[in-house]
């Protein structure tokens, strides 16, 4: 089975056509600036790299353009749309209405619809993905993949906040995690990498990149993690600032005579490490100027590092042990040197790092010594995959 896996954005539209059997990508690639003048780039495997500026007025110009190149007889990878026999789609928020991925029928887009005023930066992005691919693929099934979906399993203990009630039962006001896609594929890759069963596993997943979250995996399932009612809590992120005092928001607003939406936007948007470093978002450039001397920099990078640690730690206290620390994501798996910081702070779980080990980028691979009570590794995500398997497994 080919299965077209599509990750659609308000502006951008990721996609990859999977063949279920092999698990080989059959070509990927990348279509921005949507609504404002279009680039598409094309990577068939195997075949040269198409890059094109194209009109792409919306998400059914894009979708439909993909489909063009998929089948285009020079860099195509398919005869014909009919080998395509499902459609996987990415959607962020699921909110408790959707605990599993689900084939998206007219009923279910009403109900991920009502998700809408949860996530309005993404599910309607998503929604509108789907109803592209629905109008030009006619008949062939669609399956939604929620983000939000492997956090359901959270106890109340971990998803309620410490507010009144009322906002619970009326506005549906609560903890729900995000990278569940990713926390659900690492954690069970990690089982099958150690010949464990994952039931058996107490796991800490930490999916580390721009966007960053922690996960606790008992035994496969989420029992807490990291975001929150949106992906601003949490760890200090790129650009989010991740948990803080709530007052800061109002202390703020007077300062800088802001309302809450503006507060907001700078907790989302200019915070986090670039706004600790005044240098980036990315580690990359952060890492060089801390080498340089800048302080700020320095500051940022132990900053994120000691809040990883500090979760790490209180789910190894949720769950009454740890088995597997894993790290995954752009962070996780490239950043030698990140890793080493966060591990540093772990010795009394036991955990030594190997060095040579560490020394690696985006390798399935042990990074602690034989002799560790608790193992360290790294565990490339592959939420694409994960997409993949959910359509087959439904379809």
């Amino acid at each position: 089975m080919k299965v077209l896996v599509i990750n659609c954005g308000s502006s951008s539209l990721k996609y990859q056509l999977i063949d279920s059997v092999s698990e080989e990508v059959l070509a990927k690639g990348l279509c921005e600036r949507i609504g404002i003048d279009g680039r598409l780039t094309h990577k068939p495997t195997g075949k040269a790299e198409v890059a094109i500026e194209a009109a792409m007025p919306d998400q059914k110009a894009a979708v439909s353009l993909v489909l063009a190149h998929l089948t285009d007889a020079v860099c195509g990878v398919i005869a014909d749309l009919s080998e395509i026999e499902a459609v996987g789609h990415r959607v962020v928020h699921g909110g408790e209405k959707f605990a599993s991925s689900v084939i998206l029928t007219e009923e279910v887009i009403a109900e991920i619809e009502k998700c809408n005023e949860l996530a309005p930066l993404h599910n309607p992005a998503n929604l509108i993905g789907i109803n592209a691919c629905k109008d030009l693929m006619p008949g062939v099934p669609m399956v939604g993949v929620f983000d939000t979906a492997f956090h359901q399993t959270m106890p109340k203990k971990a998803f309620l906040y410490g507010l009144p009630y009322e906002y619970y039962e009326k506005y549906a006001v609560r903890r729900y995690g995000f990278h569940g896609t990713s926390h659900s594929f690492v954690s069970k890759r990690v089982a099958e990498i150690l010949g464990k069963d994952v039931k058996d596993l107490k796991t800490i997943v930490c999916h580390l990149g721009n966007g960053s979250s922690i996960c606790a995996v008992d035994g496969g399932i989420s029992v807490d993690t990291s975001m929150g009612f949106t992906p601003l809590e949490g760890l200090v992120m790129g650009t989010r600032s991740g948990d803080l005092d709530p007052a800061v928001l109002e202390y703020i607003a007077g300062k800088e005579g802001l309302d809450v939406k503006g507060v907001v936007n700078v907790l989302n948007k200019k915070s986090g490490v670039h706004g600790i470093s005044g240098v980036s978002s990315d580690f990359r450039d952060l890492d060089t100027a801390s080498k340089e001397g800048n302080e700020r920099a320095t500051a940022a990078l132990d900053i994120f590092a000691y809040r990883v640690a500090k979760y790490v730690g209180s789910y190894a206290a949720a769950m009454n042990g740890v088995d597997v620390i894993a790290f995954t994501a752009g962070i996780g798996e490239n950043d030698k040197g990140m890793r080493a910081k966060i591990v540093e702070y772990l010795g009394y779980l036991g955990i030594t790092l190997d060095a040579e080990a560490n020394d690696c980028r985006g390798k399935e691979r042990v990074i602690s010594t034989p002799d560790s009570k608790v193992i360290a590794m790294i565990c490339p995500t592959n939420e694409e995959l994960a997409i993949c398997r959910e359509a087959v497994a439904l379809v």
